[in-house]
């Protein structure tokens, strides 16, 4: 699967996100792109969106405009969506217009866990 992964730029979300997800099993079944991966340059999500993504990874802990939009054209394309949400945090009631999927996670290793139920 190609895996869009998105996210706040406002929290460490290279030790957070990136990194478990590049060293787990998941990244060698699935190929994950990272916005921010290489640069802090604005990453053309729309683009990739019209060219084709099975599932965006949502990290929506930390309200983020930029999350809404690209949650917004992919939902508009009907490409799944899951919302990762760290305990502890207010999580939008808005969310719930374009994904009915929620992972609640307690740290990186929780995240990895429950992604691997969901989405080996």
């Amino acid at each position: 699967m190609k895996i869009y992964v998105s996210h706040s730029t406002k929290y460490d979300y290279v030790n957070e996100l990136y990194l478990p997800i590049r060293n787990s099993d998941l990244n060698k079944l699935h190929q994950f792109i990272f916005p921010h991966e290489k640069s802090n340059e604005l990453f053309d999500s729309k683009k990739l969106f019209e060219e084709g993504c099975d599932l965006v990874l949502a990290e929506v802990s930390y309200p983020s405009i930029s999350i809404g939009i690209e949650l917004g054209w992919a939902n508009m394309i009907r490409t799944k969506i899951i919302c990762l949400y760290k305990n502890g945090n207010t999580l939008s009631q808005s969310l719930k217009t374009v994904s009915n999927k929620f992972i609640y996670y307690s740290d990186s290793k929780d995240l990895i866990t429950q992604l691997k139920n969901i989405i080996l």
